[in-house]
């Protein structure tokens, strides 16, 4: 029960143990009129998701039925209206309308808490509607540098920065969809060889090192030479389009789809049409980017959408 105190409070109620539509789309638009969410919801939904995630393999699979779409987005960085925006313009997280968010939910924009929370709440209405993976900002170090770790204390109090670090750490490190397309936030390795059953067997539940296969898996980016190279960053690496091809042809897979960089047209396909980085924070970019994957027994086809309409702006077909 609520106390005396909150009695006043008006916004989303999970009513029992079940988080409803109802509830997500109330708690959506409280945040749109930037009403809080009580601290009571919040935590359970928090503690939801954190047992979900903590049953997760590293590397998740993911089977896309024939014919269905498949909707990946990239960064999001708290900018919960844009947020808003992709489910208006692609429908809302469902059993028929899955979505791939590709890690750094937060930090950034100054709606972090309304951007994690609607997406924990999804995952809580539907798991197999909402995958989530982890990117290089979903760590205490990026959190407390770049302004997840002070809203949160500011919006939900400080036991909430302590629950989300952990939460975080939970998070699965790559997705596989159809055994075909391998979706990191980041990039590849610095090493060849790495197989999937190497990223699946990665002990995630720590914050990111700042060496190694899971470091090189949230902060890594392509580059246009061949071979390796340091990163721009000062963490992970820089690789090529032979790197990009080893890997993909050594897992029997078709595409890499990566996040983590800012383009200006909100994509870029590289290395010979084997790699898509995605990103999603139309304030960087002044425009919404998903990436919308059909498949078929055969051949999966990717239309990448930007703007403000459904049309696709550029079509990737792969044997």
């Amino acid at each position: 029960m609520l106390s005396e105190e909150d009695a006043q409070y008006t916004g989303a109620r999970i009513e029992g143990e079940v988080v409803t539509l109802d509830f997500v789309k109330k708690m959506m638009n409280d945040f749109k009129n930037q009403k809080h969410l009580h601290k009571r919801y919040a935590y359970q939904i928090v503690l939801e998701v954190r047992e979900m995630l903590r049953a997760m393999p590293s590397l998740v699979d993911i089977n896309v039925p024939d014919s269905h779409l498949f909707t990946i987005c990239g960064d999001v960085h708290g900018q919960f209206y844009d947020l808003l925006n992709i489910f208006e313009l692609n429908g809302l997280p469902s059993e028929e309308n899955p979505y791939l968010f590709n890690g750094d939910f937060v930090d950034r924009g100054s709606f972090s808490v309304e951007v994690i929370l609607t997406l924990f709440a999804f995952k809580c209405m539907c798991p197999t509607a909402m995958h989530l993976a982890r990117g290089n900002h979903e760590s205490k170090s990026m959190n407390k540098i770049y302004g997840f770790e002070g809203e949160v204390k500011s919006k939900l109090g400080e036991t909430f920065v302590e629950l989300f670090a952990e939460v975080f750490c939970y998070l699965p490190l790559a997705h596989v969809i159809n055994e075909k397309i391998f979706v990191v936030h980041g990039g590849l390795f610095s090493v060849d060889g790495v197989k999937l059953s190497d990223i699946q067997a990665i002990d995630r539940f720590c914050e990111p090192p700042e060496e190694g296969l899971m470091c090189e898996l949230l902060w890594s980016d392509p580059q246009p030479q061949h071979g390796r190279g340091p990163s721009k960053r000062g963490v992970g690496l820089s690789f090529g389009e032979d790197v990009t091809k080893r890997f993909l042809q050594e897992n029997n897979l078709d595409l890499v789809v990566r996040s983590h960089e800012v383009k200006e047209e909100g994509y870029e396909i590289e290395h010979d049409g084997k790699l898509i980085t995605v990103f999603s924070a139309p304030n960087y970019c002044d425009q919404v980017t998903i990436v919308h994957i059909r498949m078929s027994s055969r051949w999966h086809m990717l239309a990448i959408s930007c703007g403000c309409s459904h049309d696709p702006i550029q079509s990737v077909a792969a044997a």
